[in-house]
């Protein structure tokens, strides 16, 4: 089987930059990989795309050496399987508020003895290479996402769930979830009780001997968390990097040429 860098990468020592996908298209993640990055998310929870899009992009994907990643939509054991037949090579669970949730998501990524995992590696078996059955269990990754007062509350807990490889940190959910809506939802949190919050997280994961990883709006933002420890950073998505791309580009024209404007996500015909 084909190994997973991303834990070759942090057994050296080494950071890792995460790209995200929530757009559901091929070509842009053949795009997207072949930028650098380590590894990149496909996004099944909040993303514009199924398993029916999933799919192809992790085809596309597949040239480069961009470690494939998913996020799925909940705690679910019949979409995590399909997934990791579909190619993903580590996923990523969101809300996993407990111990038991962490323990119980584990479980359906591992083959028996050590999980639940149903065998049928459908697409898996000839992108990841021979011997998969056997050897997959210690090659892919289990990221919980701790994003919710429970979960902070049970944060060793979590991170010591036997099996479980790391913690994704989603800002936006976890000042939601920490602050009942009395702060708006971003990334790149600058409040000191947030980043005591974000610390806290990669502290435990130092205490457990798991990864730890943060998603990020800039890479500024991504280098400081390096700084407090995170073995791996994810920096924007492929929608605000299309629209922040193409606003740049608008907003340089109508400069140049003194054009008027229209407002952006303005409704109307031609």
């Amino acid at each position: 089987m084909i190994k997973n860098r991303l834990k070759q990468l942090w057994a050296e020592g080494k950071p890792t930059i995460n790209g995200w996908l929530s757009i559901g298209n091929s070509f842009t993640a053949e795009i997207m990989a072949a930028q650098g990055y380590d590894s990149i998310g496909v996004d099944l929870q909040h993303g514009a795309l199924d398993y029916n899009g999933l799919l192809p992009m992790l085809q596309a994907m597949r040239a480069s050496a961009t470690v494939p990643l998913v996020r799925v939509p909940w705690l679910e054991p019949g979409i995590i399987m399909k997934v990791l037949d579909a190619g993903a090579y580590g996923v990523i669970c969101p809300m996993v508020n407990t111990a038991e949730q962490a323990a119980e998501f584990v479980s359906y990524l591992r083959y028996p003895p050590q999980g639940s995992r149903s065998f049928g590696p459908t697409r898996v078996n000839f992108a990841a290479g021979a011997n998969y059955a056997s050897e997959s269990n210690g090659e892919i990754l289990a990221f919980a996402m701790v994003e919710t007062a429970e979960a902070m509350d049970n944060l060793d807990a979590i991170a010591s769930t036997p099996g479980l490889d790391g913690i994704y940190v989603g800002p936006a959910d976890l000042t939601l979830g920490m602050t009942q809506g009395r702060l708006p939802p971003a990334f790149d949190r600058e409040e000191p009780e947030m980043i005591e919050a974000i610390q806290r997280i990669v502290a435990a994961c130092k205490r457990a001997g798991i990864a730890a990883a943060l998603h990020c709006g800039t890479p500024a933002y991504a280098a400081r968390a390096i700084g407090w420890g995170y073995n791996m950073t994810t920096v924007s998505n492929d929608v605000r990097m299309l629209a922040g791309a193409a606003e740049a580009n608008i907003k340089k024209f109508r400069e140049l040429t003194g054009g008027s404007s229209v407002s952006a996500g303005s409704k109307g015909g031609y």
